[in-house]
């Protein structure tokens, strides 16, 4: 089984000074064997650590458009913040890649695609229902009940920007070969974990502050 914390930042994202052997030993020490690595509009470090780790790596991205972020994974090549939900969307199907929508409901940092979700309800592939850096539970409650509403398999991770948060948040979760192995196993995972404390969110901000 892996225990994977499938949403972490490395210091490629504008609010995030995490280096990736840093990230590793964060990893080997709390027993996270499988992470995705979704840097805000690149994915430069997730392509070096799939090189450097022991364990698997998928190479995710979140991409902030117009309307919200989402989550490409299984990608190959970056694709730039900015553009349309539409076209977004479009870039990452071109690559064969996964849409996962992350923190959808969450109003706490208003980045979360909210409502215009159902607008790509047909397209979405995975939904991020837990993530330990949402304040408030009613937000993951609707994320979990729109992915009981389409029949889509539900992520979670810690959103790590900093190295103590990762593996906060974890799925227990048969292992897989490929994308669509990843989506059959996700469908049986078994979330785990807690919210981190809301104060973290200001060592993103002095990250973010010190890279300008």
């Amino acid at each position: 089984m892996l225990k994977a914390d499938l949403h972490i930042h490395t210091k490629y994202s504008m609010d995030c000074n995490s280096n990736l052997e840093d990230i590793i030993s964060r990893c080997l020490k709390v027993g996270i064997n499988c992470i995705a690595i979704a840097d805000h509009g690149n994915i430069e470090g997730a392509l070096q650590l799939q090189n450097m780790a022991p364990f698997k790596v998928i190479i995710a991205e979140e991409i902030l458009t117009p309307k919200g972020e989402i989550m490409g994974m299984f990608l190959k090549e970056s694709i730039p913040s900015g553009l349309s939900l539409d076209e977004a969307i479009r870039r990452i199907k071109a690559q064969n890649g996964l849409i996962n929508v992350p923190h959808p409901f969450d109003n706490f940092r208003g980045s979360g695609l909210g409502n215009h979700i159902e607008e790509i309800s047909d397209r979405v592939n995975v939904v991020e229902v837990f993530n330990a850096r949402s304040p408030f539970p009613w937000g993951q409650s609707r994320a979990r009940a729109f992915a009981d509403k389409y029949n889509l398999p539900a992520s979670a991770g810690s959103d790590a920007h900093t190295i103590n948060e990762i593996g906060k948040t974890f799925i227990e979760m048969p292992t897989f070969d490929d994308s669509n192995g990843f989506l059959e196993s996700l469908a049986k995972g078994e979330i785990h974990g807690h919210r981190t404390n809301p104060l973290c969110h200001f060592r993103s901000l002095w990250a973010r502050l010190n890279k300008q």
